[in-house]
């Protein structure tokens, strides 16, 4: 049952359904009085004031979850049975999250260490639970019995019920185990592929230092080499001079900056082939872990990992999703097209007919170039009106504007924050109190999670009929929803951070306070708009390899550089370039692992939201109440197709083919897609 674990990026979370389950007599999260200054362990959590604290933590949580098995299986009421079951989750749930935001980012490595020690506990107790037939026989009598009165419990109770069997409980005793220990080999392999890309990020040593723009040699590492001086006339000899260069460490953010900003075609293409070509040792890893997901989807009785995993997602099947994809490619390819066509023939004009093609390490900068030529911008420019400051105070203003609550710092007890850049937000309602808290921990650092992400800690649940524990079903709160839908809110939220109307209230010159001019803000949004077309079939791409990955496997084996060349020829105009593998590190394929698609499903769902409810006034309170009394508070308690629709009206989702895909038309109108054919096609 608690196969729910989906770790996801760029926001990480969620976990296998036994992905947790607590009590509030032991671990009730509690608000730190704002004036309270008596010490508190890490994250509020009373057993974490030292590493060796994460033994208790696991500990008690095993105990309390054992007296909650023994409570259930004396089969109390339905709803009690579905109610126990939530404070199971919620305990072991705070001890997973809470050792894996201390691994990813806590600067001591005896927390790490003792994180990592609980995870390893708490796993085993987690193959316990997903094993349990005392509690998937209570959780199918509850779901069976008809007398779970609300509609979020009988929704709970039929999660639960898969989630079990998603972890092979059903199954005769031979099979269950072969899933028990797939499932296992699965998680070590995924860790072994992050493992590989942080371990060997790859490096290209470029000479001189000349050879590397300015603006960039902060991000590289300084490197010298010995070369031969000149004579001494006195001495007839000749001395050693140093040389100095430049280190790429080519992991992904670095070598961005460096395709985007670096006139030198040579440093970009060893830069790229470099960072396109390793980790090796992920060729294994990735072959390895499609076939331990096939083999655990065939024993599941599907025909592919892909089907296997979208049981409760939106789209309900591979089919519906691959068509959806195909329709998407046919859609954005004229259009991409003429983008790579201006790409290429500007290439062609700054550097003669001896250039004959757009490289695959030559689009960012040229498109860079572009940019910025055609809307006059200047990065430094730009970052001038975001410092974090006035970023925070964007946030305050969006929250206070929709929903009528503040959002303020609040300080921390001693020992509950992990390093002094971590800040602690409250979002407070004057009507409703506490509504939850956030911790911030923004900068860079060496042995921290290196991407953007967010990292659960403790989940909203109603504990009684008066008391709720902060941030009804903790195994719906949050993003613990339908993963085609965890991405909406996000991506909608993308449209306020590009909207004058919202920057001019909070963008301001760090310096000089001046308000973010119009005029900028509009060559930053047209900017953004210039090769739309060849970043949405880039995503396409990356959904299709995904899809095709783990869809259904021929019966002889399959070569994945192979699978990505055919598809890259098929739905990109970038050229593949032999050597290169761009699936041996990219995370999201094993993450997401046949839901990649979930953030084109985003886009489109975003884009009609915006335009169909908060574009005309996007602050207003009104748009603020319906974004949160109609899809924020329910999070995964109800459908998302059904909360789409009670939002927007129809015009948001479409029915194909036994499942559900986004209505595309708005998307399509906003990237200026929409022509007489495609409108046909959307419909």
């Amino acid at each position: 049952m608690w196969n729910f674990i989906k770790n996801r990026e760029p926001n990480i979370h969620m976990k296998r359904l036994f992905e947790p389950f607590l009590s509030y007599r032991h671990f009730r999260t509690r608000a730190v009085d704002r004036q309270n200054t008596s010490s508190t362990g890490l994250y509020g959590f009373d057993h974490l004031k030292s590493p060796k604290g994460f033994q208790r933590f696991v500990d008690e949580a095993i105990e309390r979850s054992s007296e909650l098995i023994d409570y259930i299986s004396g089969m109390p009421s339905s709803a009690e049975i579905i109610r126990a079951m939530d404070e199971i989750s919620d305990t072991v749930c705070s001890v997973v999250d809470s050792a894996e935001l201390c691994r990813q980012t806590h600067p001591a490595r005896g927390f790490v260490e003792e994180a990592i020690k609980a995870s390893m506990k708490i796993n085993v107790y987690l193959h316990f639970l997903n094993t349990n037939h005392t509690l998937y026989n209570a959780v199918k009598k509850a779901e069976q019995d008809g007398h779970l009165l609300t509609e979020e419990a009988r929704r709970a109770a039929l999660h639960l019920r898969i989630d079990f069997e998603k972890g092979g409980i059903h199954l005769p005793s031979g099979k269950l185990d072969r899933v028990n220990q797939l499932n296992m080999d699965a998680h070590k392999l995924c860790r072994e592929y992050g493992e590989n890309i942080i371990n060997d990020p790859g490096y290209v040593d470029i000479f001189p230092a000349s050879r590397i723009p300015r603006q960039i040699q902060h991000l590289l590492k300084p490197i010298y080499r010995l070369t031969s001086g000149v004579s001494k006339e006195s001495l007839g000899s000749y001395e050693d001079e140093q040389e100095k260069g430049f280190r790429i460490i080519t992991e992904p953010r670095t070598l961005f900056s460096v395709l985007q900003l670096t006139p030198d075609e040579q440093v970009r293409k060893m830069a790229y082939l470099k960072g396109s070509s390793i980790p090796h040792a992920n060729h294994e890893v990735l072959d390895k872990l499609i076939n331990s997901r096939h083999e655990l989807a065939q024993i599941m009785g599907c025909k592919s990992y892909a089907e296997f995993v979208m049981q409760l997602n939106m789209a309900s099947s591979p089919e519906v999703v691959v068509s959806f994809l195909q329709e998407m490619s046919n859609m954005v390819k004229e259009k991409a097209d003429e983008e790579f066509n201006t790409i290429r023939n500007l290439k062609r004009d700054l550097c003669g007919q001896r250039c004959v093609d757009l490289e695959p390490w030559d689009e960012a900068y040229y498109t860079t170039m572009m940019k910025s030529s055609a809307y006059n911008l200047d990065s430094a420019v730009v970052a001038s009106y975001f410092s974090l400051p006035q970023c925070i105070e964007g946030l305050k203003l969006l929250v206070k504007s929709l929903f009528g609550a503040s959002f303020d710092s609040v300080p921390m007890a001693p020992g509950e924050s992990w390093h002094p850049d971590v800040l602690k937000m409250c979002i407070h309602h004057p009507e409703e109190g506490d509504l939850g808290f956030l911790y911030l921990d923004l900068f860079s650092r060496k042995g921290k999670y290196p991407g953007c992400a967010t990292f659960a800690i403790k989940g909203g649940r109603k504990i009684s009929e008066t008391e709720y524990q902060l941030p009804d079903y903790q195994h719906f709160a949050g993003t613990r929803v339908a993963l085609d839908f965890a991405e909406t809110p996000s991506n909608l939220f993308e449209y306020y951070a590009r909207d004058y109307r919202v920057l001019k209230k909070f963008a301001r010159h760090y310096s000089t306070g001046e308000v973010i001019p119009e005029k900028l803000v509009k060559s930053l949004n047209g900017a953004r708009d210039m090769f739309a077309a060849t970043e949405l079939q880039r995503q396409i791409f990356y959904a299709l390899v995904d899809q095709t990955l783990f869809g259904e496997q021929l019966s002889v084996p399959r070569d994945t550089n192979s699978i990505v060349a055919h598809l890259k020829r098929q739905h990109s105009n970038e050229k593949h370039v032999e050597g290169t593998h761009m699936h041996i590190r990219f995370s999201h394929f094993l993450t997401y692992g046949a839901g990649y698609y979930s953030y084109l499903y985003a886009k489109c769902f975003a884009a009609t939201i915006w335009k169909k409810l908060c574009q005309e006034d996007p602050l207003s309170p009104t748009t603020g109440t319906l974004l949160r009394t109609k899809l924020l508070q329910y999070g995964g308690a109800k459908e998302p197709a059904d909360l789409l629709t009670d939002l927007v009206g129809d015009g948001i989702v479409r029915y194909h083919n036994g499942g559900i895909v986004p209505d595309v038309t708005s998307c399509l109108e906003e990237m200026k897609l929409l022509d007489d054919k495609n409108r046909h096609i959307s419909k």
